[in-house]
């Protein structure tokens, strides 16, 4: 069953499941033709509870390799290895650009896909190319990041399978502090003024126990960790949007928001929650709820299953848009299955 292999622990079974250790292995099991469904870490797929009928590939080829010059750090590192790992290696190791992507479950090969972010940092700011086998050419190619397409929680990676992520490249400084904290929570968290830096030891335990307060620092004994993080986008509206938006949310406060060029960025955990959705909301019959820290994440509570989970979902998102008039987006890529 594919919920052995995502942090949801939910999903059905495999048609076929290859496990790849090396980089020929996994271009032998791409070759292998079908159907398809690229799994590493599983921290960012939904996966139906009718599984998959095609070939899942299980990205398993670890390592890291690095190169230092002029206090320029390049550190190119194979898909199937763990992302926090590399986020911990970089800290220790005094590489700053990172550290306040700590913690985030899966793979480093999911994170330009995703463009992940957290805290004030997104990936596109650190990577310099992408290794990937390009399925139409038959080759494997590499793309600089200026063609990776890079923007809030998207590339050309995602929902493209014409691409497989082998191995990224990360351009990180060499220095014992972060870069700038661009994160209000994180700052006070720091005691420290947005904008100032810090060391990188403290960067990244701060932004684990913020994490860790979320629940989304992944923990067996814990199924308000047992989620894909963050199921929708922090939707992105007009600015004349926002201010109807603002007129409807008048009851509540301001909503917290950020300008992105001629469009605002809102909180979708705000949003949830002033749609009536608290944490812990959910169904227990049926095994799913509202993370009990969070209002971004969805979790099984360990009897859930995919369509209870995603019925929770359209309940919440049908919530905010007749509350708000604003559409959530899911964040994660829905395998066999949809809203």
């Amino acid at each position: 069953m594919l919920a052995a292999f995502t942090t949801l622990r939910l999903g059905g079974p495999a048609g076929r499941l290859i496990e790849a250790t090396t980089e020929a292995e996994t271009l032998a099991a791409l070759r292998y033709g079908g159907d398809q469904l690229i799994l590493a870490g599983g921290s960012n797929v939904v996966v139906a509870d009718e599984g998959f009928p095609g070939t899942v590939v299980l990205l398993r080829e670890r390592g890291m390799r690095v190169e230092i010059h002029d206090g320029v750090v390049t550190l190119t590192v194979a898909a199937g290895h763990l992302w926090d790992d590399v986020v911990a290696t970089a800290v220790s190791n005094g590489w700053s650009g990172i550290e306040s992507l700590s913690g985030i479950p899966g793979s480093a090969g999911a994170t330009p896909i995703q463009n992940v972010g957290a805290y004030g940092q997104e990936v596109a700011e650190t990577i310099a190319e992408v290794r990937a086998y390009d399925r139409e050419r038959d080759e494997i190619v590499t793309l600089p990041a200026a063609a990776c397409g890079f923007a809030y929680r998207t590339s050309v990676f995602k929902h493209n399978a014409r691409f497989v992520v082998l191995a990224v490249t990360f351009r990180l400084t060499l220095s014992g502090r972060s870069t700038p904290i661009a994160y209000a929570e994180l700052a006070r968290a720091l005691g420290v003024e947005q904008g100032a830096t810090a060391p990188l030891e403290e960067v990244r335990s701060a932004v684990l126990k913020l994490r860790a307060g979320k629940g989304m620092v992944l923990d067996p004994a814990d199924p308000d960790t047992y989620s894909v993080g963050s199921f929708f986008t922090n939707p992105v509206v007009p600015a004349a949007d926002f201010e109807r938006v603002r007129e409807l949310a008048a009851g509540f406060g301001t909503p917290p928001s950020w300008p992105t060029g001629d469009a605002v960025k809102l909180s979708a955990a705000w949003l949830i929650e002033r749609a009536g959705f608290a944490k812990g909301h959910g169904d227990p019959a049926r095994g799913v709820a509202l993370s009990g820290k969070h209002t971004l994440a969805l979790t099984n509570r360990g009897t859930g299953t995919t369509a209870a989970l995603l019925d929770l979902a359209r309940e919440i998102r049908t919530g905010v848009s007749a509350r708000f008039g604003v559409e959530l987006h899911p964040e994660p890529v829905l395998v066999n299955c949809g809203l």
